[in-house]
């Protein structure tokens, strides 16, 4: 059985020291042999930023995609390879600027993959810019008199477009974090999981010290249901989406893949892919 360490390589993430993400990676490598899932059995799925090189630090199969386009991705290989654990990854920007529209498709398709983001609100691969994440008011080199819009909200987005499991942690709480993704990996749907993970260079604002003020876990609120979607989206509201945990799940909504006739009896990895020169002709005869 894989252990934390199998899921080590020998590449040393060049991330600033400090940096939220270092967190974000221990996490995916716990929860995955916490599950009992073996390093052949995972596939991680990255976007472009800081956070888009996690996938060249966990020994697993490892796809570095193009901005924006990590679930896209993600979303076929899970189609293609049903045996595999999926878990895509990217930051603000990446998931909630040019990927926008992809991620809130893959939450209304319900895929069967998990999507951690590493949410720093700003861009810190470019050094330095406002991100959909920034807050109004924001000062950076791209709004040196501060952001005039206001801040994208995941959560509320999340849930709004249908999510069956939306979860969001915090970089400096592994233990916490570490079981959001376990139970994300776990969940047969998409898993929307949002990390707090301060970026200590270019963010002084949302910093480690920022978040451990602001920040309610929901275990603390006495009576709080996470398979109530309604008093999900109240809380996520009243705490301006500062909270961490489990915000919701539906375990009864079937997954995409679940959805699909005959794919259970046809995983495209184990078909006879190969065509005789026949066929081909004939399917060169059809575009013609």
């Amino acid at each position: 059985m894989a252990t934390f360490k199998d899921f080590r390589n020998s590449v040393k993430p060049n991330w600033c020291p400090g940096c939220g993400d270092f967190s974000v990676q221990a996490a995916i490598q716990r929860a995955a042999a916490n599950v009992g899932i073996e390093p052949h059995e995972l596939a991680v799925v990255a976007g472009i930023g800081c956070s888009g090189r996690i996938a060249g630090y966990i020994n697993s199969y490892g796809f570095h995609g193009i901005h924006g386009r990590a679930l896209p991705i993600a979303q076929g290989l899970k189609m293609a390879n049903r045996d595999l654990n999926v878990i895509a990854s990217g930051g603000d920007g990446d998931g909630f600027a040019i990927g926008m529209a992809h991620t809130v498709h893959a939450i209304r398709r319900n895929i069967d993959i998990t999507y951690v983001v590493m949410d720093n609100q700003i861009y810190g691969l470019t050094k330095g810019q406002t991100s959909p994440r920034s807050a109004k008011g924001f000062i950076t080199k791209s709004t040196p008199e501060g952001a005039i819009e206001p801040s994208l909200k995941p959560l509320e987005v999340a849930l709004s477009s249908g999510a069956t499991f939306v979860a969001q942690g915090f970089s400096t709480d592994i233990k916490e974090l570490t079981a959001l993704i376990e139970a994300g990996i776990q969940h047969k749907g998409f898993s929307f999981i949002n990390v707090f993970s301060p970026c200590v260079t270019y963010n002084k604002v949302n910093t480690y010290e920022w978040f451990k003020e602001h920040l309610t876990k929901l275990s603390d609120i006495e009576g709080y249901d996470s398979s109530n979607r309604e008093l999900a989206m109240q809380t996520v509201m009243e705490k301006e989406g500062l909270v961490t945990g489990i915000i919701y799940q539906d375990t009864e909504t079937k997954s995409y893949q679940e959805k699909i006739p005959g794919f259970a009896e046809a995983p495209l990895n184990s078909l006879d892919m190969n065509l005789s020169e026949d066929q081909f002709n004939q399917l060169v005869k059809e575009f013609m």
